[in-house]
């Protein structure tokens, strides 16, 4: 009886130094996400929130961020005529984007085509397996040069469309690694 009374005891000894644990790792956490509010100059609180508001608004509604990337399509897809709605939400994850992406095609959309043709596109892992559990997080991309693509669904709102979920380290995959690799294309 001594040894189980001792094993218990152990074992909430043990069990109170796991909560305590997860209460000190969560105060971290909501230090940090909070310290980010100073960093951006967020209003709002950011911890345990998500926050429609990435950059100053302009005249249209739209912040500064949002149109950026519609531009940034047009430049990167060479297609002078993109058209995208954006909207940018501050989300307290550590690290990594993520980016929800419903494109109209001209022609309908075959979905097994689609995952085949992204599995074999260079700086693209796909991860699309929703009945497991498996599709691209933040926390999975982050720490990863390949960009994670998944959940994908043919439209129900457009005509000819695809949904799908991507997820990528924007520390790693951004705008430097991108002119390394093309450097490297061309070497």
């Amino acid at each position: 009886r001594a040894r189980r009374a001792a094993a218990a005891q152990a074992a909430c000894r043990l069990a109170a130094l796991f909560a305590a644990r997860r209460v000190q790792a969560v105060q971290s956490t909501l230090a940090l996400v909070l310290l980010r509010s100073v960093i951006f100059h967020v209003v709002n609180q950011i911890a345990f929130n998500v926050l429609p508001h990435v950059d100053s608004f302009l005249a249209e509604g739209y912040t500064r961020e949002e149109m950026k990337l519609e531009n940034e399509g047009r430049k990167i897809m060479h297609h002078p005529s993109f058209r995208a709605s954006v909207t940018c939400v501050r989300v307290p994850v550590y690290r990594a984007h993520s980016i929800a992406i419903s494109a109209e095609f001209q022609q309908p959309v075959d979905l097994q085509r689609a995952q085949d043709i992204l599995s074999r596109a260079p700086g693209l892992d796909v991860v699309d397996d929703p009945q497991q559990n498996q599709y691209p997080l933040p926390l999975r991309a982050s720490g990863r040069d390949h960009c994670q693509v998944g959940r994908l669904r043919v439209d129900c709102a457009l005509d000819n469309g695809l949904c799908f979920w991507v997820a990528g380290d924007q520390l790693l995959k951004g705008a430097a690694l991108n002119a390394v690799q093309i450097a490297e294309l061309l070497v």
